[in-house]
């Protein structure tokens, strides 16, 4: 080989090694690009880092990138918003496959698809004046190859972490689950024991205090306290007034769950519709969570079923009682009614007493049958409660009070009424005439001049006989004729003559014993005879006139409603 071939071999050669150091420099800055890319980088990051590679590697520059997630969505990258208006419409066309993109400017375009294992995964759009030589287009490839598996990379990784999360937030949500099933399977467990174990209201508050470490107060329909538990219980117990009750009691019925009013969570205790109760939560810290809340909430459950069943319990014995007393007025059998007494707990075998009430104003029979039974319980009487023809019929054994039973009842009511009372009974088959004789004895009472008290049959005297019930007007008419004129003498000077002739006939004339029982003087007691004499222009001493004015003036007595 002459000198001069000799010296262009060498240069070919140096080219040669010039060429293949740079190819080699150029796909390792690709191999490092790689390596970060793979780094754990987001996704845009991962496009950055390609899209600012672009001019180390080539002629040209990046025009724009743009990043599809799983769900097909585009996302334009930083910088995508300089360029050609009409390209991302370009980059569309292509769907999904790489390619020449021409628009009006005469820039060479080319759209590389980042396409994975899943799909495409984004599109780099690179310019330059002139297309790039085959080495420049293939380290671009390449680099698009690298940055399309990184995009891969990060999207399994990123599904792997959301997955992750996800799984972590359903152990946590398994947890918090399992933790609330142990609590809510305690609450059920401790509160079904106490309620099969007959403790009743009370023992579900103990239990419900015992759950939530907070005092427990159960209330009845009228915000009465029932049951407390717990610390803290107010002497006397606070009530608030009927009608913010009744609004409370509203409001609190629209609710499907437990509701805090002030320092209290309050859940209504009703089996259906009708409230029964109220059973609360004394909470002012409000530290009372969703445990706290549902213990409250299933305690008010097992609350309404004790109390519904106390309800059934009570209106089956009531039925019970009203129907032995029922039987009684009406006569029975006295076998059969002893047995009937005693299977519910009462004692037939003792006195007894009919009792018929009748109660002025707007109330209902049922009010004043619980009046009664609380009066009744008040006395310490034993006794049995029914209601017959419009009136409340009470059967009591042993001595009756009429005027404490009265006093009582009154103040119950906060009005005025009428008592009836038969005579005493030894045996169940004169209870049928004890009871015509308290209901004489009422009607007498509710048409005499003081309408209100009460009135025993033994009181009524000869008036038993005088009044049947059929000739009332007959009996007022019979008083008006021997006594009218000294009632109507009484009435205009405010004097007391009837009363005081009344005393004396009681007496039987005598003037010392008449005195003493009216209290005044002998003189004064034989000036007011004398005026009666005037008066009346009778003879006191005629036997005849004696025993007209000694009926008249005891019907006048059982009239006026004197006891």
């Amino acid at each position: 080989m002459t000198p001069e071939g000799d010296a262009v071999s060498r240069g070919q050669e140096a080219r040669t090694d010039s060429w293949w150091r740079a190819q080699l420099s150029n796909l390792y800055g690709i191999f490092a690009i790689s390596m970060m890319m793979f780094d754990g980088r987001e996704a845009a990051d991962i496009m950055r880092l390609a899209a600012t590679s672009v001019p180390s590697l080539s002629g040209c520059t990046t025009d724009a990138a743009y990043l599809v997630d799983e769900d097909g969505a585009v996302t334009p990258q930083d910088g995508a918003e300089e360029a050609h208006p009409d390209l991302a419409a370009e980059v569309g066309k292509l769907d999904g496959q790489s390619g020449r993109i021409e628009l009006a400017d005469g820039h060479w375009r080319w759209c590389y698809a980042l396409r994975g294992l899943r799909g495409l995964a984004g599109n780099l759009v690179v310019r330059a004046e002139q297309p790039p030589s085959r080495d420049e287009f293939f380290l671009l490839s390449s680099l698009c190859q690298q940055t399309a598996a990184a995009l891969t990379n990060s999207a399994s990784f990123m599904r792997e972490r959301r997955q992750a999360v996800v799984q972590r937030e359903l152990n946590d949500q398994l947890s918090t689950s399992v933790e609330q099933l142990k609590q809510q399977t305690l609450v059920h467990d401790v509160l079904s024991t106490i309620s099969a174990s007959g403790a009743g209201e009370s023992g579900i508050a103990h239990a419900l205090h015992q759950l939530t470490a907070l005092p427990v107060a159960i209330e009845d329909g009228f915000g009465n306290l029932r049951a407390w538990a717990g610390p803290g219980r107010p002497d006397p117990y606070p009530k608030v007034g009927v009608r913010r009750r009744d609004e409370l009691i509203r409001h609190l019925s629209t609710l499907p769950e437990a509701v805090r009013v002030k320092d209290r969570l309050i859940s209504l205790v009703r089996p259906r519709h009708d409230v029964l109760g109220v059973l609360a939560l004394i909470d002012p810290a409000r530290t009372a969570g969703a445990y706290e809340v549902f213990a409250l909430e299933y305690g008010s459950t097992v609350l309404a079923l004790e109390l519904s069943h106390q309800r059934s319990l009570a209106e089956a014995e009531l039925r019970l009682r009203r129907d032995l007393v029922d039987d009684l007025i009406a006569g029975t059998e006295d076998g059969s009614v002893y047995a009937r007494a005693e299977a519910i707990g009462h004692d037939l075998r003792r006195p007894h007493h009919l009792v018929v009430l009748r109660w002025s104003g707007d109330f209902a029979e049922d009010v004043v049958v619980e009046a009664t039974g609380r009066a009744v319980t008040t006395l310490g009487l034993a006794s049995l409660v029914s209601r017959h023809s419009g009136a409340v019929v009470l059967l009591v054994a042993g001595q009756l009070d009429g005027a404490a039973l009265y006093a009582s009842l009154s103040e119950k009511l906060g009005a005025e009424g009428a008592i009836g009372i038969g005579s005493r009974c030894d045996t169940p088959g004169r209870l049928p005439k004890s009871y015509a004789e308290a209901v004489r004895a009422l009607e007498i009472r509710r048409s005499s001049q003081t309408s209100s008290g009460f009135t025993r049959f033994e009181q009524l005297g000869i008036y038993r006989i005088l009044d049947t019930g059929q000739n009332h007007g007959e009996v007022v008419e019979f008083v008006r004729e021997w006594l009218g004129k000294l009632l109507d003498h009484d009435t205009q000077r405010n004097a007391e003559l009837v009363a005081t002739l009344a005393q004396y006939l009681e007496c039987g004339g005598n003037y010392d014993d008449t005195a003493a029982a009216l209290t005044i003087h002998r003189s004064t007691l034989r000036y007011r005879l004398g005026r009666i004499r005037e008066i009346t222009e009778l003879d006191l001493n005629d036997v005849d006139s004696r025993l007209n004015l000694h009926l008249a003036t005891r019907m006048w007595q059982v009239l006026r409603g004197s006891q």
